[in-house]
């Protein structure tokens, strides 16, 4: 929540989509080096006292092949290294070596690698006009252009897949390795208007995909990317009245609405006004209600977005059903609002569950939207005077009824530097996609006593912004310290603490 609804609206559109079966080698056969179907990945570190340091593997080694099997992906990867007795082939310096381990079944191997899919990402194959990625103004970093649709990402990261590209191999692998949870993009359940939106005609048919995974009792969450005059309205309570129908065990329905940037260029792209926006709201709490009655859960949850444009309070926390599309904008500000009634009251625990399974997988790299940005500081480099929170307006909106409980509990004077999304413009609002020189440039006008600059973490990779400008270059305009602290009323009070 001091994120600001880090990932509201355009987040997952910049999280796309899933997919490609990760078929071994053969048992027993040497893959061929550089054979172009591969890309080995690098381990990047070892762990002292592991059996892959025991038995020589060094940082540098690109790692080709386990007891003859070259994983496809870190999923397969981890399957393969779960065995007590490895022969690991491995490309030192451009010869080829072959290392043998012994260890207890499923102890871990102990090393981390550079990436967690080894052959290609599947690519995403639609066009859809409100896809974030098509907005983004030129001269970024490359990987943000990347869209993909490969489901081995929807499990490890919680990236949305529309399914175009499944097949049965796919489908055969996710159910028998159990890979769940996966995230599908489902926009609308009208063929035309799903194929319209997706630019695909696979988008009319790719659905049936989401039946077979339910079918087989994986768990899947669901995603509307909600555009007014497209799959909003009538279309959006059609949609909502044939997942209840059809796919009713499907665990949540997020319900987001569009992101549009100064870069767009489709012309019915548009955000929605406040009167759509409640009147999508009433659409959704009616099938809330119906959903509840039919198969007793809500099913369907809208982002805090929504509920701001719309000028309206959020639900109370058993409206999100466990928080499952947290970290899609979707719960934020209840959970941040609970977590601070917990801390009043000294009662306070672990907020919500973040999703997604790839921390379960000790060699899967900590990339994508869910990466750690930066180490949570400790408020003794605060200078003397307020505490000032650097958030986007969404955060500003969320944040400013609930500041003198904040300085309550911090015992400090705060106030809230809003800082206007420039670099992206439209109605880009979130403090997750802020950029260093649009806070660098709100930094230097502000004039106002300050003796420490708070930012949430979600706006870096690592310590560096979406504009690929340092932390370091930005606290340096600063007028006191700048620090990044996680998104949690706990992590934001013991920032700020007097």
């Amino acid at each position: 929540m001091l994120g600001g609804l880090a990932n509201v609206g355009v987040g997952p559109a910049l999280h796309t989509c899933c997919l490609i079966a990760g078929v071994g080698r053969p048992r027993g056969l040497w893959p061929r080096y550089n054979s172009g179907l591969m890309s080995y990945p690098t381990i990047l570190e070892v762990e002292p006292g592991s059996p892959a340091a025991a038995a020589g593997l060094t940082t540098g080694d690109e790692l080709v092949a386990v007891n003859g099997v070259a994983p496809t992906d870190v999923i397969e990867y981890q399957q393969l290294v779960d065995d007590p007795d490895l022969d690991v082939d491995v490309v030192r310096r451009g010869a080829s070596v072959r290392v043998e381990i012994s260890k207890r079944p499923g102890e871990p191997l102990g090393i981390r690698l550079s990436k967690s899919i080894f052959d290609r990402v599947q690519t995403c194959d639609n066009h859809c006009e409100f896809c974030f990625i098509y907005q983004l103004p030129p001269g970024m970093r490359q990987s943000l252009y990347l869209k993909d649709d490969d489901y081995r990402l929807s499990f490890l990261y919680g990236n949305f897949t529309t399914l175009t590209r499944f097949t049965e191999l796919d489908l055969a692998r996710v159910v028998e390795e159990k890979l769940g949870p996966l995230y599908v993009s489902i926009h609308s359940t009208d063929p035309e208007v799903r194929a319209q939106m997706l630019r695909n005609p696979r988008g009319a048919t790719s659905l049936r995909w989401l039946r077979g995974l339910l079918a087989h009792d994986v768990e899947v969450h669901g995603q509307i990317v909600l555009c007014p005059d497209v799959n909003a309205g009538e279309v959006l309570d059609r949609t909502c009245a044939e997942i209840v129908a059809r796919y009713g065990s499907i665990a949540s329905v997020g319900i987001v609405p569009l992101g549009v940037s100064r870069y767009a260029t489709g012309t019915s792209l548009r955000p929605h006004t406040a009167t759509e926006a409640a009147a999508d709201l009433d659409i959704i709490e009616n099938w809330q209600a119906t959903a509840r009655e039919q198969i007793g859960r809500s099913l369907f949850q809208a982002s805090d977005e929504l509920y701001l444009v719309a000028g309206r309070q959020v639900p109370v926390a058993s409206a999100y059903e466990g928080f499952s599309q947290h970290e899609n904008g979707i719960g934020m500000i209840r959970a941040f609002y609970d977590e601070l009634s917990r801390l009043e009251s000294g009662t306070n625990t672990d907020g919500p569950e973040i999703t997604g399974e790839w921390r379960t997988i000790p060699a899967a790299p900590a990339t994508g939207y869910r990466a750690p940005s930066v180490t949570e500081p400790s408020s003794s480099r605060s200078a003397p005077g307020p505490a000032v929170i650097v958030t986007g307006v969404y955060g500003a909106q969320a944040l400013n009824p609930i500041l003198a409980r904040i300085e309550a509990l911090a015992r400090r004077q705060i106030r809230v530097l809003e800082v206007p999304n420039d670099f992206f413009g439209g109605n880009v609002a979130v403090a997750g996609l802020l950029v260093g020189a649009d806070v660098s440039k709100a930094l230097r006008q502000d004039q106002e006593p300050a003796g420490l600059y708070v930012l949430a973490d979600v706006a870096l990779k690592g310590d560096v912004f979406l504009d690929d400008m340092p932390l370091a270059a930005v606290a340096a305009v600063a007028g006191a310290p700048l620090v990044a602290v996680a998104p949690s009323a706990e992590a934001l009070v013991r920032a700020v603490a007097a």
